[in-house]
């Protein structure tokens, strides 16, 4: 199958390595890697998925992945790519959290007879003796050395807390402990991470005597410099009840004809004469690149039920009038799927009337009214695929064809009004 760090690199995923070509050689044969994800949140974002696919491919190719839940480094807060100290969370919340996250990694991941771990350093970094620690491992590390990494210098301009100031110390002690329990010779993680995986392979050099290795990922914007995962809404989540699986598919069918070569190579397993051959297509030909790409990620993510589903929901609302393929004012759409994003009004209110602008707002199609306001002003609201005038045109009962109203807002963003039942 190949050396996966060359799989690494042809698509993408190297920003920094320790050694390339020791870390080539390690990969000649089966090695055990890891990754850690905080557990901040009660689900994982899309800026966690270039390090689960890292993960995934080092699977494929006959490795064995670790994923760490940081259930012990959470209760420190780790201040790399932050300008303010964490909000400190309580074990119990922590502990759901982790709960969450394992099940949205057992996607990417197959955990079946030990082919992929998941530990949570809690389970080694709480019972831990504060005084034993500082002899024992914080005796190795260098203040001087500390505050070069880039993680602490951003983080002195505006206060670095003590206790921030030893998650270093934790994420070295947890390479160690993985290297000394199960073999462990590669960490992977985001670029702010260098610093921090570099402490830990240092560590183990120490203790050891050992070579261990460090590997870190680009982060990842799209063509426009936005964040990778963001949108008007917020972060795109991999826990379908933050984020439904339509709403998953529709964040990679807007990307930019620009990234859609480079977020095949990152965010499928096409093979990559595949993605280059999808890459070269033009025009409106580029919609099938994004049908695919939007396609194998909400399946890898969600399933491919609910990848079924979100696709045959977005054909609908192309066919019922999208920006690419207008269709006739007053044309009655096709039934629309249940995946498609709804917001319901009763039958009294829509019956008296809504002004439009009121409803773009309720239905958060718009995060004001004022923006409500200017997106009609700029031309960009439609009701059943006509454009919408003044802001304080009324949407009423006359507008339902085959049980909805379909909204959109500027060229990708639709939603179904349906009457309470």
């Amino acid at each position: 199958m190949g050396n996966v760090f060359n799989i690494f690199e042809e698509r993408g995923f190297v920003e920094q390595v320790s050694d390339r070509d020791q870390v080539v050689s390690l990969f000649d044969e089966p090695v055990t890697c890891y990754i850690g994800f905080d557990p901040t949140a009660s689900s994982l974002h899309l800026g966690s998925l270039v390090p689960i696919m890292s993960l995934a491919h080092a699977q494929r190719h006959g490795h064995r992945p670790i994923a760490v839940v940081g259930g012990g480094t959470t209760l420190v807060g780790d201040p790399s790519g932050k300008t303010e100290m964490r909000r400190l969370m309580s074990r119990e919340e922590i502990d759901q959290n982790a709960t969450g996250i394992k099940s949205q990694l057992a996607r990417f991941l197959d955990f079946t007879n030990d082919r992929a771990l998941m530990v949570n350093n809690a389970d080694w970094l709480t019972p831990l003796n504060y005084i034993e620690f500082l002899r024992d491992i914080g005796r190795h590390f260098s203040v001087n050395r500390m505050l070069a990494a880039e993680s602490y210098k951003v983080r002195l301009e505006t206060g670095l807390s003590f206790i921030e100031f030893n998650y270093m110390l934790l994420q070295a002690y947890d390479y160690w402990h993985l290297f000394k329990h199960y073999g462990c010779r590669l960490q992977m993680g985001g670029s702010d991470q260098w610093g921090n995986i570099l402490a830990g392979a240092d560590l183990i050099r120490r203790l050891e005597g050992e070579v261990v290795h460090a590997l870190t990922f680009p982060l990842i914007t799209t063509s426009s410099g936005i964040k990778m995962g963001k949108t008007h809404k917020g972060a795109i989540w991999l826990d379908e009840k933050l984020t439904p699986p339509y709403e998953y598919y529709q964040y990679w069918m807007n990307q930019s004809d620009q990234d859609i070569e480079r977020f095949l190579a990152l965010f499928t397993f096409l093979p990559m004469d595949e993605v280059r051959r999808l890459g070269t297509l033009k025009g409106s030909e580029i919609r099938q690149a994004k049908e695919v790409l939007a396609y194998e990620a909400t399946a890898l993510c969600h399933g491919k039920e609910e990848a079924d589903k979100a696709r045959q929901a977005a054909k609908q609302l192309f066919e019922a009038g999208g920006e690419e393929a207008p269709a006739a004012e007053g044309r009655s759409g096709p039934e629309m799927s249940d995946s498609v994003p709804t917001y319901a009004v009763s039958p009294d209110e829509l019956e008296l009337g809504i002004p439009i602008y009121l409803l773009f707002e309720r239905a958060r199609l718009c995060k004001s009214k004022s923006e409500a306001r200017r997106l009609v002003s700029q031309g960009g609201a439609y009701v059943n695929s006509r454009r919408i005038e003044t802001f304080d045109e009324v949407v009423n009962a006359g507008d339902m064809q085959k049980g909805f109203i379909l909204l959109r807002a500027g060229k990708k963003r639709y939603l179904r009004i349906v009457v309470k039942s």
